[in-house]
């Protein structure tokens, strides 16, 4: 009887600590899943960041922009043809 009593405190404890065990695995995979959440959130406002700067780059590099700029900002005038050098590569 003492065998079967020890063997059944055992399994109890075993069966304890499995419980635990899967309480904790349960509770870390939920931290997980909200952390990958967060992640994919983040994620999408980069993606949604990217595309504005995206869309800026291009509205920026346009070339009547740069021209436009380059006359009023900076006072700059297209040369006469004359004064114009081209190197070659």
């Amino acid at each position: 009887m003492v065998i079967g009593r020890y063997v059944q405190g055992v399994l109890i404890l075993v069966l304890l600590v499995s419980a635990l065990v899967v309480i904790y695995s349960k509770y870390q995979s939920r931290l997980i899943f909200i952390e990958i959440q967060k992640q994919e959130r983040e994620l999408d406002q980069y993606e949604v960041e990217w595309g504005q700067l995206q869309l800026e780059l291009t509205t920026l590099a346009e070339q009547n922009r740069v021209e436009q700029v380059a006359r009023e900002q900076l006072r700059l005038v297209m040369p006469v043809r004359e004064k114009i050098i081209y190197i070659k590569p």
